[in-house]
């Protein structure tokens, strides 16, 4: 078993995955492995297996556009569980109120809500704002600095305002092998890093996201709230030049930290009381798999 999957499987449950995009798609496949139905709702599902191709149980997709009202006669009747993860057509607020406040809202009203037992939604680090270089938990003050921030925080009040259990996991920079945009930015020349006044950044490798949302699914008292992150905040510089020298590029110039998402050290020791393990505790060492990896798929 997987250090990542929990001891004591959840019963069998018929799941929502909505915005089942690269991180709910990861999370679909631990809960299958469980043996839970999962259906997995987004504008453009995959195209069907080719018949007899798949033996193992699958995703049952919704193709639906929360977006858009009159989703009722496309979702099943039997849902225990919803997962909100879905991603924003543009980041802009307008864009964000669409999907996290107009299209859960859509999505509530068509839900046949008799069995609906927890909700998961997938939120943001960026609710934080502002701290300083501080640790931060989930006591924390929220005072978000972005458009982004102050939606998912909406969005947030608002759920944990329903009759039904809400868990909300605030997640900090997700990578992995489908998330290779700052590797990208940093091998293209096109990243700054803050040298003289330190700056923290915070990461979650999406293989640990996507089991801490199975995790969560399945506490039997979960608190309302959890940060997702490592166990390694790391200043900005550092960890950019990790990664430069690990790619064997220049490292990155002085230059001011990214816009909108403060300067905070995320604390993981909710989420690891409850009984979570990380795979990759370190981000250091989950880049370098990373990057070894897609060596040795060049190399093949």
């Amino acid at each position: 078993m997987s250090s990542n999957q929990i001891a004591s499987p959840i019963p069998t449950r018929h799941i929502l995955i909505a915005g089942c995009g690269d991180l709910g798609l990861r999370a679909a496949q631990l809960l299958l492995q469980q043996g839970h139905t999962v259906y997995g709702l987004r504008r453009n599902p995959p195209s069907p297996p080719i018949s007899g191709e798949i033996t193992r149980p699958a995703i049952k997709w919704i193709q639906a556009d929360l977006c858009h009202e009159g989703l009722k006669e496309q979702l099943p009747e039997n849902i225990s569980d919803i997962i909100y993860c879905p991603t924003p057509a543009h980041r802009t607020e307008a864009a964000y109120r669409d999907i996290f406040i107009q299209g859960l809202q859509n999505l509530l009203d068509a839900l046949d809500k008799k069995q609906l037992r927890r909700i998961v939604f997938i939120s943001s680090s960026a609710v934080y704002g502002e701290h300083h270089g501080n640790w931060v938990n989930e006591d924390t003050s929220l005072l978000p600095l972005g458009a982004n921030g102050r939606v998912l925080l909406e969005a947030e009040q608002r759920l944990h305002a329903l009759d039904h259990e809400t868990i909300a996991l605030r997640l900090s920079g997700l990578y992995g092998p489908e998330k290779p945009q700052l590797l990208d930015r940093i091998r293209a020349g096109q990243t700054r890093a803050p040298r003289h006044d330190k700056h923290f950044a915070n990461r979650i490798h999406i293989e640990d996201a996507a089991a801490a949302i199975v995790h969560c699914l399945g506490l039997e008292k979960p608190a309302p709230c959890y940060v997702v992150n490592d166990n390694t905040p790391l200043p900005i510089d550092e960890l950019y030049d990790f990664l430069a020298n690990s790619m064997q590029v220049p490292c990155p110039p002085e230059g001011a930290p990214p816009a909108g998402i403060g300067n905070k050290k995320l604390s993981n020791a909710l989420l690891l009381g409850s009984g979570f393990h990380l795979r990759w505790p370190d981000t250091k060492q989950g880049y370098a798999a990373l990057l070894n990896q897609k060596t040795n798929t060049v190399l093949k």
